[in-house]
This record gives structure tokens, sequence and C-alpha cells, in this order.
């Protein structure tokens, strides 16, 4: 669909990582809208990338009863393998050839609304009553520029034997932590660990750290960044926090968990259907990561984006259906991600104590960013707390390592 309106910078993004959110800007019968410009009409095309079948039959599933109901609007989806996501947004923005809406990972937002990629939906689309975190991850210079699709977090899980045989509670602080992690640290269970590549998914991880000392994404060389990159050494230096960690995803370290090498691990929402299929016998339960001065958690999800100068009226009309209580509820629950919307999340997981400790935590839950260059921010912290956990570099000095990175970047 040809979009010659744009005025793009040409040019291929990097970015990173995973997790999303819904609205409830409009009724649960999902009635096509009208827009401010006048009656929304005409083709909507959609561009995910999505390779879980499930997902993709869901985002069908909704489409087809949107489509099924009104006789103005037509959408459609097209997948796009994620390896080439970002490339073919990039170059389609180039090209002035751009679907009319797109759904993409929450950290890569900014860079492409910086682009002057997305509609400002500033005003045209409410987000009140969404969770600070995914709305931010939307934001960018005080202006809208996106709509939460579906949210996740992070939280502690533990292994309820294991800290039952060690005599040990679960833990709510960085020392009760090391504590717990070195008492449950035996010659074949490490006490604890999170993925800490050095990439977005190991920052996704590593960051709630820094947050919980009050300190920003831009502090690392700060007495907070200083503090969590010490924290990391002690884990390892302890023995209760294995070095190979380095190397392992999310999913890797949840496969260590349920195998029962792993007493403890920070992790995400999206691992809970794959571990009570998995690990059905495996008596594990979840809690708020520990802090040091205040709670903190690391957001993930995904968000939708209407392109500038497409059907935008008729894009807004389908994202108001898509995000009604119903439809996002379907949506949420078919992909296993919490709603951003509070109104909706706050019942989404009625009766199911392991789910509603994620949604507890979303008011806690941290945007990565939201900055343009956040990709180069990002590699920067995943180096420094790489350099500590292998011992390449002690936590000062690979805090100013870093902190010169990200000052040069955000003009310090």
């Amino acid at each position: 669909m040809k979009k010659g309106f744009l005025k793009i910078l040409a040019a291929t993004m990097s970015a990173a990582l995973v997790a999303v959110g819904c609205g409830s800007s409009s009724s649960t019968t999902g009635s096509a809208a009208t827009g401010e410009g006048g009656d929304a009409a005409g083709n909507v095309t959609i561009w995910y990338y999505w390779e879980t079948e499930g997902h993709q039959a869901a985002l069908n599933h909704i489409i087809e009863e949107f489509n099924n109901q009104q006789d103005e609007i037509t959408v459609e989806a097209k997948y796009v393998p994620f390896a080439d996501f970002k490339k073919q947004l990039s170059v389609g923005a180039s090209a002035g050839e751009l679907p009319d809406i797109v759904i993409l990972d929450n950290p890569d937002h900014a860079s492409y609304a910086a682009m002057g990629i997305f509609a400002d939906l500033t005003g045209r689309f409410d987000v009140s009553t969404y969770y600070d975190g995914p709305v931010n991850s939307c934001t960018l210079d005080g202006k809208l520029y996106g709509v939460p699709f579906g949210s996740n977090d992070l939280v502690l899980f533990y292994n309820e034997d294991m800290l039952a045989d060690a005599g040990c509670e679960v833990p709510t602080t960085w020392d009760e932590l090391l504590d717990v992690a070195k008492a449950t640290t035996t010659d074949k269970v490490y006490g604890f660990a999170h993925s800490a590549l050095q990439n977005e998914e190991g920052t996704f991880n590593f960051l709630p750290w820094v947050w919980s000392t009050g300190a920003t994404s831009y502090e690392i060389n700060s007495e907070g960044g200083i503090k969590a990159l010490e924290f990391e050494k002690s884990l390892v230096e302890s023995g209760a926090f294995p070095k190979e960690a380095i190397n392992w995803t999310q999913g890797d370290t949840m496969n260590q968990f349920i195998s029962g090498n792993l007493a403890m691990m920070i992790n995400g929402t999206w691992q809970i259907p794959t571990m009570r299929e998995e690990a059905p016998d495996l008596h594990w339960n979840v809690a708020p990561i520990p802090q040091d001065k205040q709670q903190a958690s690391g957001l993930g999800g995904e968000n939708y984006a209407v392109i500038a100068g497409g059907n935008e009226e008729a894009a807004i009309s389908f994202l108001q259906y898509a995000t009604s209580g119903e439809t996002c509820l379907y949506m949420m629950n078919a992909m296993g991600y919490i709603s951003a919307d509070s109104t909706i999340a706050e019942t989404q997981f009625e009766g199911d104590e392991v789910y509603q400790v994620f949604v507890d935590e979303m008011k806690y839950a941290n945007a990565r960013g939201p900055l343009p260059e956040w990709p180069d921010i990002s590699d920067a912290i995943s180096l420094a707390f790489n350099k500590v956990l292998i011992g390449d570099a002690e936590p000062a000095d690979a805090a100013a390592e870093a902190q010169a990175t990200i000052d040069s970047i955000i003009g310090k």
C-alpha cells in the first residue's frame, strides 16, 4: 500500500527484543467507529511478526469478526518474519510503501516514531486507564504514537521444595535473595539465575536491579547503578549464580529451572503455560523481584502503531474494536499476555494467584527507553554487566564505560 505522503528518513534501524496491552476506548460491541476526519472506510493492512500459529489464528479471528459486523472497512493481516521486520519497515518508509497498522516490540517504538512513520494519536485514542509503563513505551516528546497491544513483566520464580528443604522463606530484599541463593546452592543446583545475554534480552533482566535503587536506565555510573552491578558480582562470587547465564535465553533459564537445576530465577508471564504443561508435578510459585529501595520490574510486550498518511481513521476504528473489553480479553488469553488497560487486567486472571502476581507488578513495570537510540544504550548496559559477571571489569569501571556511551548518545 503506497503512502506517498511520507517524508521519512532512509535508515535501517537496529533495535532489540520481547511482550503487550489493550484498551477500553470503545464499547465491547466492537462496532466500527467514526473518526474525527469523517466516516472511517476502506482497506486496512496490518503487519505482524508472530510465528506461533495460535497467535496468528487469534489475530485472524478478531479481524474476521470485525469485517463481518460492518461493511465500511476491510482489514487484512500480513506476516513479516521477525528477522526482516525492522528492515522492511525502514525500507518501506523510504519507498513510501507501508501498511496501515504495525504490531511491534515496544522497545523499538520510539525509534520509528522519531522517523515520522507513526501517526500522532494524541487526543484520538483514550489511554487514560492504561498502565503508565505501556503508555510510556508509545510516547515520544509528550505525544502518543501508538496503542499498547498487550504486556508482560518479570517476577521471581522459586522452587517451593528447595526453599523449604533449606529452611528459607521467600526473599523480599537483595540481602535475603543472596542468603537464600547461597543456602539453596548445592553441587547440582544453583540458587539463582536470570538471562544475562549481551543483548536486549539480558538488559531486560538486569535493569530491575538498577530501577530498584531509584536510578534510571541512563544513570549506570551512579550510586544505584554501581550498586546493581556490585550485587550481580556478589551473586556470582558466592557461587550461587552461574556464569553460564551469559549464554542463557529466558527460555534456557526456564528449562534449567523446570529441570531442577535452579532454585530461583527471574522470568516472565509467557513462561507459565509451558511450565504448567511440561512440569505439572513441580512445586513452584512466584513473588515480586526482591528489592533494594523500591519495587521494580521490567515491562515487555508489543504495541499497535498507526502509519502516518495511511488509512488512519479506519485503522483507529479497528483498534477501538481490537482493544475493547471482550475482544481484548480473547486476544490476551489466547496469547498469554496481560492487558495494558488496568481496568481489564484487574479481573483478567481472577482466581489464578500466579498470574495475579504479574498483574500486581504491572504498577512497577518500567518501559525500556523510550528513546530512539535505545538499542545503542541497551548494548552499553548489557556489555557492562557481562564484563562484571565474567570478571573482566570491576563494577565501577564497567559503569563508567557504559555511562560514557550513554552520555554521548543523550547529549550530556
